[in-house]
């Protein structure tokens, strides 16, 4: 996943979150995952995210994967 796709995935996760009014730690509780991965995968530099990843997120936002990685 190259550092340009990443950043938009930051990017979208930030506007899909704020469009819920969730914080960081209610996405993370949502998505079943720690709250350092949503603050990591929403940094500036994020690493790659795993397809489990993306999955676990969809889901919480109740998103097909294609849509969360609609940008």
């Amino acid at each position: 996943m190259g550092i340009d796709i990443r950043r938009k995935l930051a990017r979208r996760l930030r506007q899909l979150r704020g469009r819920k009014g969730w914080t960081q730690e209610e996405l993370a509780e949502y998505a079943d995952m720690a709250v350092q991965q949503v603050q990591y995968l929403e940094s500036k530099n994020p690493s790659p995210a795993k397809i489990d990843t993306l999955e676990k997120l969809a889901k919480a936002f109740k998103l097909t994967l294609s849509k969360l990685l609609d940008f």
